[in-house]
């Protein structure tokens, strides 16, 4: 908590007079619980805000902070505008539905199941098949540091250049879960995007902002010759914005769309 207030201080001023928005803290599981359950259905209504919502395809994952080798994911065929907590789906990481009503995506399981078995230090995670995700990981390379933005991605992604068609093996999930390392995001060639956070809203917000990086670099190299940030410099403004409580920040205004919007995602 103390090292939170710092980052507060340094990136704010009137923190000392007003009150900052931070992460919500539960001492009761079952509410915490509820709580995730809310945030990744808001989740959804971010990404259909945003478009990330075609066909079947998509799927974001939070780790269940009871029973940790379980993750509550979207049920199938329910679009992202309508889903809603109560919807979501909790599955283990062998497969089996242990709570929910309703099937789900076998490559959300494939995916996701071995990403969250790979890495404990995080707990949620953020898939799709986006217009600028499907572009960009068609050119087979990594994001550069050509703005403030994209350095949040600097040394801080990984390259999955493998295709092999619909991810239905879980062996697939660990190459994907190989190919991130310990980064947060990584390009699937010829597929889209994924991005993994401590909460939920960090690993959406991380999935927008890394969208909207692919598009400014299509733009940019269509236009001329890239110049990217030095090493040092971009380095340092991954530190700066990319922190665990900027990233959960950089949610909340979305979140606050989709709530004034249609807040039924709480049931």
């Amino acid at each position: 908590m103390q090292s939170e207030t710092i980052e507060i201080e340094k990136m704010t001023i009137g923190s000392d007079k007003f009150t900052i928005p931070m992460p919500a803290k539960f001492d009761d599981p079952m509410q915490q619980r509820q709580h995730d359950k809310q945030r990744l259905a808001a989740a959804f209504r971010v990404f259909a805000l945003y478009g990330f919502d075609e066909g079947l395809a998509g799927h974001i994952t939070v780790r269940d902070c009871i029973e940790k080798d379980t993750f509550w994911v979207n049920p199938l065929a329910i679009h992202f505008r309508h889903i809603k907590a109560s919807d979501l789906v909790r599955v283990d990481h062998k497969g089996n539905i242990v709570e929910g009503n309703f099937p789900i995506n076998n490559a959300a399981f494939a995916i996701h199941s071995r990403i969250h078995m790979a890495r404990p230090d995080v707990n949620a995670v953020a898939h799709a098949h986006t217009r600028n995700g499907r572009a960009f990981s068609a050119l087979g390379q990594k994001l550069l540091p050509i703005s403030q933005d994209a350095c949040l991605f600097y040394e801080n992604h990984g390259l999955f250049d493998t295709f092999t068609g619909v991810v239905s093996d879980a062996e697939e999930g660990d190459m994907i879960a190989a190919a991130m390392g310990d980064t947060s995001a990584v390009i699937l060639q010829n597929h889209g995007l994924l991005t993994v956070g401590k909460t939920v809203d960090a690993a959406v917000a991380n999935f927008v902002m890394m969208d909207s990086c692919c598009e400014s670099q299509l733009l940019a190299q269509a236009a001329g010759e890239l110049k990217p940030i030095s090493h040092e410099i971009a380095t340092q403004t991954r530190m700066a914005n990319g922190s665990d409580l900027v990233t959960w920040g950089n949610f909340q205004p979305m979140y606050q769309i989709v709530a004034q919007q249609d807040d039924s995602f709480l049931n």
